[in-house]
């Protein structure tokens, strides 16, 4: 098959990114660009640690939720990148500057509601006191206790703190950051692997122009958004493959965003993971279906089929919650 999906594979295994091309498999890209705060919002949320162990909490000031306890979070804005809008949020609420160590998750609702959940490191400034109270956050504490013990905002970052402490402990997968590259639409680049018992490996290409891997865009309507990721991944592999799919569950290796994209598009690209389980031992691939658009392309160099081997075994991938 040569050396361009090879290529491909290496960057998105790597955590890398990789051009995205203005033809997609599936349905087209809507017309109408990703724009934050007309047809879509990102928000960043920060998981931070000291030397002792203590969570970084903020005490909010919002109305809604004044007084009550949650992790430094807030919405992306226009002109930002993902990164400098959760350390501005850091900074805003806490006073502290601080640096990116890894995605934790990533949490989806479709097209519409997308939240980044960062592993990041203090690396100065100054704690938030109640004399410095603003619009921002009342405060900001270094925890040292069962944060479940405050009156929290959302019961929803329990289990973030959990990931993140289980991450510091043994990281089951690479620092993982966005990678500056623009994307004008949302949409998944799918690293679908088939395996079987005997060590044989297979993935999915799209062969429409140079081989590559499937790209597919997030809908904007209220079905699509409700369908989150995983419609335009089942709706591909249904028109791709003989069989029903039950592909085993997604994972992030990478994503590339710029801010003010083309056309001052906010549009991402997630490279995502997932596998097709074998029928019975020693199965081929399931066989493709459709227009001749789609192909098995075997993996024979030790080194890569090692590297896809490693993600799926450890499960080492960024997780995604729906």
């Amino acid at each position: 098959m040569g050396e361009a999906p090879a290529a491909e594979l290496g960057a998105v295994l790597g955590g890398g990114s990789w051009g995205v091309g203005t033809r997609f498999e599936g349905p087209p890209a809507p017309s109408i660009p990703m724009r934050l705060g007309i047809n879509t919002c990102y928000v960043v949320l920060a998981v931070l640690f000291d030397e002792e162990d203590r969570v970084l909490l903020v005490q909010e000031a919002k109305p809604e939720c004044r007084g009550r306890w949650y992790l430094p979070a807030g919405r992306m804005e226009p002109g930002e990148n993902i990164v400098a809008a959760m350390r501005r949020e850091v900074k805003e609420e806490t006073g502290l500057e601080c640096e990116a160590l890894t995605l934790l998750a990533l949490e989806e609702r479709g097209s519409a509601w997308i939240r980044f959940v960062f592993l990041a490191r203090p690396t100065g400034g100054t704690l938030k006191t109640l004399e410095e109270a603003d619009a921002e956050s009342l405060q900001a504490v270094w925890w040292a206790g069962d944060p479940s013990a405050l009156p929290l905002r959302a019961l929803d970052i329990l289990p973030l703190l959990d990931l993140a402490a289980r991450y510091r402990r043994s990281p089951p997968h690479p620092p993982t950051l966005p990678q500056e590259l623009p994307c004008t639409p949302l949409c998944l680049r799918l690293l679908v692997v088939f395996t079987n018992d005997t060590g044989s490996l297979w993935v999915l290409l799209g062969t429409d122009g140079t081989p590559h891997l499937p790209v597919v865009t997030c809908g904007t309507s209220p079905a699509e958004i409700r369908g989150g990721f995983c419609l335009p991944v089942l709706r591909l592999l249904r028109d791709c493959l003989s069989l029903d799919p039950c592909p085993r569950p997604l994972g992030l290796l990478g994503l590339q965003h710029q801010a003010e994209g083309p056309g001052g598009a906010d549009g991402v690209c997630f490279n995502l993971l997932l596998s097709i389980p074998p029928s019975s031992s020693g199965a081929a691939p399931p066989k493709l279906c459709g227009p001749p658009a789609f192909c098995w392309w075997c993996v024979e160099d030790e080194s890569l089929r090692g590297r896809i081997l490693q993600r799926l075994s450890a499960a080492a991938t960024v997780p995604i919650r729906s």
